[in-house]
């Protein structure tokens, strides 16, 4: 490879900007569109990693404010790079913990230098800054490191969020030039609210930089469905064609398939795991609360079009029975039903994109599905 990774697009759906490609970094090629599964502690909750790599997972998505607390990046490090300390064959991907400044903003306080935590686990003080950030995904040995960045809560007001974004691009700076390792890529990522003026500000500072991938940040945390569509086809009408894009914390199926829609190639988010271990399932007719008495008597597999583990073997009946026992196989089945999911929307988006079919696939697809399900900003 050329640099941390290389990035190829392989096919456009024509009139939409949809499109395929493939990403190959140090543990092995990603093809795109791609949905990271949180990891937000080196652990899937619910999967183990061999499973996830049998599903077709090729990369997932850890926290470096988490395991920077615990276990500590350095032990992580000594132990050959959190894909090995987890036991995932493919690559990984690491968030800076830039979005703990908003989800823990109650320990936290923010100026110039960085973010100052207080340990949600036991109150010690941890200063994260640009440098630190960095160092702690180096040590990681993340395969694609996220820039530190400001990410701002909703609603806030347009001159909050322009001191976040300039905020945003300092670090930035800061955060490539902090960076020694040439086998690590780095991403920047692109904030601004739900306002467009400062979308496209943020876009233009944060694409200056000779980063190795662009990321939309600071949506999906409460803001109108319509507005967050409208600010993520904006950041990534701004973002180049020849770098991976990345849609952070996005989201249910039919936003992933307007994302993909708009040029997006990476997508990560907790619906699939945290919405099963609270007894949903996304299907191809919909979502499914496995908690409804209608399915107290139903023998039918979870998605009769699925072919999971789970749909093979579990009736309606018996994994609801299993959630209201409590029992951790109720987690487990529908964590990994969910995922598979997952995991075959984003093939069959590829292969609806390269025969040049999207947009028929797109609206088939989300016939069946709500889209009033919004992830809310707390971490897996």
């Amino acid at each position: 490879m050329n640099g941390p990774i290389e990035f190829s697009v392989t096919a456009v759906d024509g009139d939409r900007g949809a499109r395929v490609g493939r990403i190959v970094t140090p543990h092995g090629a990603v093809a795109t569109p791609a949905f990271m599964p949180v990891g937000t502690r080196a652990a899937v909750k619910a999967m183990a990693p061999d499973e996830l790599w049998s599903m077709g997972y090729m990369m997932v998505l850890a926290n470096a404010y988490h395991l920077a607390i615990r276990p500590g990046a350095g032990l992580i490090g000594e132990l050959g790079g959190v894909a090995r300390f987890m036991g995932f064959p493919g690559a990984v991907l690491t968030d800076s913990g830039g979005f703990q400044a908003m989800s823990l903003a109650k320990i936290n306080s923010i100026n110039e230098e960085g973010i100052r935590f207080r340990s949600h686990l036991d109150g010690a003080s941890l200063m994260l800054t640009p440098e630190s950030a960095i160092e702690i995904q180096q040590q990681l040995g993340a395969d694609i490191m996220m820039a530190l960045d400001e990410c701002t809560p909703y609603p806030v007001e347009h001159r909050r969020a322009l001191m976040s974004l300039d905020l945003t691009a300092r670090w930035a700076e800061r955060s490539l030039a902090a960076r020694i390792s040439t086998t690590q890529a780095l991403f920047g990522i692109i904030q601004g609210g739900i306002f467009e003026d400062l979308r496209k500000t943020s876009a233009s500072q944060i694409t200056s930089i000779a980063f190795d991938g662009y990321a939309a940040g600071g949506l999906s945390v409460g803001e109108p469905k319509a507005a967050m569509l409208e600010m993520a086809a904006l950041s990534a009408s701004m973002m180049p064609a020849d770098k991976p894009r990345y849609l952070m914390g996005v989201g249910t199926p039919p936003d992933l398939l307007a994302a993909i829609a708009m040029g997006f190639d990476m997508f990560d988010c907790v619906l699939p795991t945290r919405n099963a271990r609270n007894g949903t399932a996304f299907t191809s007719q919909g979502r499914i609360s496995i908690k409804q008495a209608v399915h107290a008597r139903d023998s039918m597999p979870l998605d009769p079009a699925c072919e999971c583990r789970p749909c093979r073997t579990h009736s309606r009946a018996y994994l609801r029975h299993l959630y209201l026992s409590g029992e951790i196989l109720a987690a487990r089945a529908l964590t990994e039903h969910n995922l598979h999911f997952y995991a075959s929307l984003m093939r069959q988006c590829q292969a609806a994109i390269a025969s040049g079919n999207f947009k028929a696939y797109a609206m088939a697809a989300s016939a069946g599905w709500d889209n009033d399900i919004a992830a809310e900003p707390v971490a897996e």
